[in-house]
């Protein structure tokens, strides 16, 4: 693993198509705020954000991803765009709540309109040996979800082993998981190339056992082009040019949009 880390990262310094993959990875984008001081300024900010890329010529990102209170409104600024809702719930970022009540918070951010739910895993219970805990409440966000996308964070910051990556993984996706996701953003660290090798690996295991394409999305803490280009890299080698959109591929970011944009367009 440490190896296909390193042997990635020097070949980002020698990429021929750089702006063009950068270009690309902005369509890959969950542009995200999710702080206690959001307010309905801060998400008209971010969707004006998210569709200020067209000014340039540039993908638009594939998403934002907000707090469920602002749903509704970051639908209606994006209707037409192309430009998906997400929103967190189950009790994000611990997922601490009886589960009756975060499936509720999921009916609710789908009633308002969110294209895509973004859950945490109960990782103390995980943690506990409780395997069947995390399957089935998986599955109760899932059905609550209906036909909206639901991405499975596994906050690998505290499942720390690659074991429990590992297994953590597994069972989101035979919970119903349409997307497994690193991290919340809350937690240090968030995502790290390991982790998500090791979230790549049972993905492409399960298609080939299934021939069923499961997403993949890291999050927190990325913030540079170097980074993106990174998770990028990882997810062509390890499941391979069919992931390379934004379908099943997304970067969950609130700073690494602007770095991307200054190199894309710079003389």
């Amino acid at each position: 693993m440490e190896t296909l880390i390193n042997n990635l990262q020097k070949e980002i310094a020698g990429l021929q198509d750089r702006k063009e993959i950068l270009s690309h990875i902005i369509s890959l984008l969950d542009l995200t705020t999710l702080e206690g001081t959001d307010n309905d300024e801060r998400i008209k900010a971010l969707c004006a954000k998210a569709l200020s890329f067209g000014q340039h010529n540039l993908p638009l990102p594939a998403a934002v991803c907000v707090y469920p209170p602002f749903v509704k409104l970051a639908k209606q600024l994006l209707a037409g765009s192309g430009v998906h809702v997400a929103s967190v719930a189950g009790a994000f970022p611990s997922g601490q709540l009886p589960l009756h009540l975060r499936v509720n918070e999921c009916k609710y951010v789908v009633e308002q309109g969110a294209d895509e739910v973004d859950m945490v895993i109960s990782r103390g219970v995980f943690l506990a040996g409780n395997q069947q805990v995390l399957v089935d409440e998986v599955a109760a966000m899932k059905e609550a979800c209906g036909s909206v996308h639901l991405k499975v964070i596994l906050e690998t910051g505290e499942l720390v082993t690659a074991d429990h990556i590992r297994l953590a993984s597994e069972l989101a996706i035979s919970g119903g998981a349409d997307f497994i996701k690193t991290s919340t953003g809350k937690v240090q660290p968030a995502a790290t190339p390991e982790a998500m090798a090791e979230m790549l690996h049972v993905i492409s295991a399960h298609f080939k056992n299934t021939g069923v394409k499961i997403g993949i999305k890291p999050a927190g803490g990325i913030s540079t082009p170097d980074q993106a280009l990174l998770y990028y890299l990882l997810v062509k080698n390890i499941c391979g040019d069919a992931w390379l959109n934004n379908k099943l591929f997304r970067i969950g970011a609130s700073r690494l949009a602007d770095g991307i944009l200054a190199e894309v367009t710079a003389k």
